[in-house]
């Protein structure tokens, strides 16, 4: 099994004319744009999803791989310990063996006041009815034998689990397809057409579709065509570097993050590793734009994140980058098919350090393949999943912050119901879009 085989270059999966006409046009191809059309299908709407490049070819194949309740904004936990029911669910009719194991999550904690900082998410688990527990120094040394580190306690939730992503998202695209979602690669959208200030429809590089409901889950791309059409959010992305070892003995199932350094097994016989709370910012328009929105999350970690000058040509908020374009020519998403980010080599090495001075009987943790993704963030650490009120039709699911491959399955449903104006069976105050425009303190939850 290849770690990381999405791409520009992959085959196409899902081609083909597009329809005239559908109930709902949902634009990206991601887990939650995924999982939106399958749930639509489901419903028995006639639903298209359009994907510039590759399903999954950005962060939803290039993402950890964790399904994770622990540490769950408040907001967001209902949604997720849904998304954990739907992965049991779901994997019993997918194609492919996607490595679905519950392995369970383990953060560890350094210190005495780190482990406070853990703990303070202990009566949110407990309200909910999650299995996390806090952790001594024998309750981490019992669940990393042989590990090295001074670990002054951790936080454990068994339930946790943990997939391969490049084979899921693809598989779940696969599933939707049965149920009748039409899915389309290689097919940018190049702008959302709107008439008498409601959605008529979308304009992509193969036509127009009709349509009455649009859903926007464009990840990084989001903004720049919300943008154009005179939507604005304070969206950013980061880079995300994540590397493959080579095949290891196993040490440990559990997926687990502390010493600035995380890790998970994965089903080809290695790890994947990554560099724990860091990530990388270019700097562009959007940056300058949104600082305001963002002061309070740099304040609270402002050491987590590297600032970079520029971005590469093409990429969303490169100094070059159109913000408004014409629908009848080239868009910026068809410059640009799939993001793929160089991974910061330096710190995936000093992550591989980490990881084999926690297991010295390893011996030396060569790297088999290393990538990144851009994280697609808001400036509380949560998504904007919502109606736009000032364009009837348009629903956004966006700035998943890190967040999308294991809560995608939840996400999906809440915005296919979101969609299909029904009851969502969850509180989506905290990802209201108006939060950033209504006066409302930027709150970072359990980020801060």
């Amino acid at each position: 099994m290849t770690p990381f085989p999405i791409s520009e270059e992959s085959p196409v999966e899902h081609g083909g004319d597009l329809p005239a006409q559908a109930d709902c046009v949902v634009i990206g191809g991601g887990v939650v744009g995924v999982m939106t059309a399958y749930f639509l299908a489901k419903a028995g709407q006639s639903v298209l999803l359009v994907e510039k490049g590759r399903i999954a070819g950005e962060q939803s194949s290039r993402n950890w791989g964790w399904i994770r309740q622990q540490g769950r904004d408040p907001a967001e936990l209902p949604i997720m310990i849904e998304a954990a029911r739907h992965w049991r669910k779901l994997v019993q009719h997918l194609d492919t063996d996607i490595g679905l194991t519950q392995g369970g999550v383990l953060y560890l904690a350094e210190s005495q006041a780190e482990m406070e900082r853990l703990e303070r998410w202990l009566p949110t688990a407990r309200a909910h009815g999650l299995d996390t527990v806090p952790l001594d120094r024998a309750g981490v040394a019992s669940r990393l034998p042989g590990a090295r580190g001074s670990w002054h306690g951790g936080l454990w939730t068994a339930s946790d689990m943990r997939a391969e992503p490049w084979l899921a998202v693809p598989a779940l695209a696969r599933l939707a397809a049965t149920e009748g979602a039409m899915i389309r690669e290689s097919c940018a959208a190049r702008a959302l057409d709107i008439q008498a200030g409601r959605i008529a429809g979308v304009v992509t590089e193969a036509g127009r579709v009709r349509c009455a409901t649009v859903v926007v889950a464009g990840g990084a791309w989001s903004r720049l065509l919300l943008r154009n059409a005179r939507v604005d959010i304070p969206q950013l992305s980061v880079r995300a570097s994540v590397a493959a070892t080579e095949a290891l003995p196993e040490v440990t199932q559990i997926a687990a993050a502390g010493g600035h350094m995380a890790f998970r097994r994965r089903a080809d016989g290695g790890y994947s590793i990554a560099p724990a709370e860091f990530h990388e910012l270019f700097i562009g328009p959007d940056a300058f734009r949104s600082l305001r929105s963002f002061l309070p999350q740099l304040m609270a970690a402002p050491f987590n994140t590297r600032y970079l000058p520029a971005a590469p040509r093409g990429y969303p908020d490169a100094w070059g980058t159109a913000r408004r374009w014409s629908a009848d020519g080239p868009s910026p998403f068809e410059a640009m098919r799939v993001l793929n980010p160089s991974p910061n080599v330096g710190k995936l090495s000093e992550a591989a350090r980490r990881f084999a001075g926690m297991y010295p009987r390893l011996g030396p943790v060569r790297l088999r393949a290393a990538w990144a993704g851009l994280i697609d963030t808001m400036p509380d650490l949560v998504p904007v999943v919502d109606r736009a009120k000032a364009v009837p039709g348009l629903v956004i699911a966006t700035g998943m912050s890190g967040h999308g491959f294991g809560i995608g399955p939840g996400f999906g449903r809440v915005v296919a119901d979101l969609a299909m104006d029904n009851e969502v069976g969850h509180d989506l105050t905290r990802f209201r879009l108006s939060r950033f425009s209504d006066g409302s303190k930027i709150d970072l939850g359990v980020a801060a």
